[in-house]
């Protein structure tokens, strides 16, 4: 079983090491031949305007979402959660996303760099007590349809969510040393074949 980490900007070598650490083979994926290689995709935090720029560049918004709609695991942290959302607030207006789930995600909604913290979060599905979340300009949830589990919350705003094969996350779980998050998404491409 081979799962990418979308490697076009962001913390895609943090990701690639939770990966091997929970089980998988892991490899960076930038162009659409790579992406058809690999069974499940995590897309990294970064900065969501420039990676849906460098998506479009490096020819990788339509495969993506191709592949999205047809089933293949995804898993978004913080900028990868606005990348999997179906709407942004707070965005730019020519900003593109590869969907995957019926939410509406607010950019930098915990507040800017330096109002960057860490928190404990309980995360429905992951046993052995709360995960670390670290929150970095990070988005949250306003609203998701009715397909979406809601899987943790911080004060009144969802955190991580799920619909069918692609999950999503507000905080960095790759930067903790806590791969739980990372075994639950390998789970997840394992059981979709």
């Amino acid at each position: 079983m081979s799962i990418g980490v979308l490697a076009l900007q962001g913390d895609v070598r943090e990701h690639l090491a939770a990966l091997a650490a929970a089980g998988a083979e892991a490899r960076p994926v930038r162009r659409a031949e790579e992406l058809a290689e690999v069974q499940g995709l995590v897309i990294p935090g970064g900065e969501s305007t420039t990676m849906s720029k460098l998506a479009v560049i490096f020819g990788m918004l339509e495969p993506l979402r191709e592949r999205v709609r047809a089933g293949m695991p995804v898993y978004g942290t913080c900028a990868g959660m606005i990348m999997v959302a179906d709407k942004i607030l707070d965005g730019r207006d020519d900003q593109e996303t590869f969907g995957g789930i019926d939410m509406t995600v607010r950019r930098n909604a915990f507040g800017r760099q330096n109002e960057s913290f860490e928190a404990a979060i309980e995360v429905e599905g992951i046993a052995g007590g709360p995960v670390e979340g670290v929150f970095i300009r990070a988005p949250w949830v306003e609203s998701v349809g009715a397909g979406v589990d809601v899987l943790a919350t911080y004060g009144d705003h969802a955190v991580a969510v799920r619909q069918g094969n692609v999950l999503a996350t507000s905080f960095h779980p790759e930067l903790t040393g806590d791969h739980r998050v990372h075994a639950l998404f390998v789970d997840i491409v394992r059981s979709a074949g």
